[in-house]
């Protein structure tokens, strides 16, 4: 197995854990997605991506009509995607993926979280680059076989195929999520839930005391509602 299968096995039991967290997530990428594309799942894969994603969590279906019907409102403001970069004590890279209606918050808030934990915000793309910036899909396992299906998905951007105890998982880079997406549809696969990811390309192991801080520092950050996805480098 690669590195999206570790990674994927090392984050499974830890975050996004919280219903209400993922609720408040996934109501801003529909906001974000009708934005971009308009209400019609038919004819925006984004939104149908958010709407996989959200029965995948349990999230209501009323919740989810009622998020897009708001969405479609003009005079609802608009959600900005902003990636914060930096270290936590001992060397871990951080990145932080928020969506936030009001950018000098987030900004301040973000900020003061590693100051307080001894953390550092760095410049954009201080860290960035030590991530591969992937895209996951996951299907049903039931009548298919996951090697024939990795040589099929191949030729349309996958790198990593594997089976684990909720479907099959595909990743491949960031760029080939369109291609990907459109090809599982074409087959007629269902698509249980699809993201993004950012993995380490290296990590580092700490002691229990150092990892306590870092965790101390990942705990802030997430629970700010501005926040939607946290990546580190500590080994886990």
């Amino acid at each position: 197995m690669g590195r999206a299968f570790e990674f994927r096995k090392a984050r499974k039991m830890k975050r996004w854990s919280a219903m209400s967290k993922a609720f408040t997530r996934i109501g801003k990428d529909i906001v974000i997605a009708v934005k971009e594309g308009g209400p019609d799942p038919d004819s925006n894969s984004r939104l149908r991506a958010v709407i996989q994603n959200a029965k995948s969590v349990n999230m209501p279906k009323d919740n989810v009509e009622r998020a897009i019907k708001r969405a479609s409102d003009k005079s609802l403001g608009d959600y900005k995607e902003v990636l914060f970069e930096g270290y936590a004590p001992h060397g871990i890279a951080i990145l932080v993926e928020t969506a936030t209606d009001n950018n000098t918050r987030t900004v301040a808030n973000i900020r003061s979280y590693f100051n307080k934990c001894n953390g550092s915000l760095g410049t954009s793309g201080s860290v960035e680059f030590m991530f591969d910036h992937t895209c996951n899909f996951r299907i049903p396992a039931e009548g298919l076989d996951p090697e024939e299906l990795e040589l099929e998905m191949i030729d349309f951007g996958a790198e990593e195929v594997f089976v684990d105890d909720d479907g099959i998982l595909i990743y491949a880079p960031f760029e080939s999520y369109g291609a990907i997406q459109k090809e599982l549809e074409n087959k007629g696969l269902e698509i249980l839930s699809s993201g993004f990811e950012r993995i380490p390309q290296v990590t580092k192991a700490l002691n229990e005391e150092e990892a306590a801080d870092v965790e101390k520092l990942l705990e802030k950050i997430e629970e700010d509602d501005d926040v939607q996805n946290v990546y580190h480098s500590m080994k886990e």
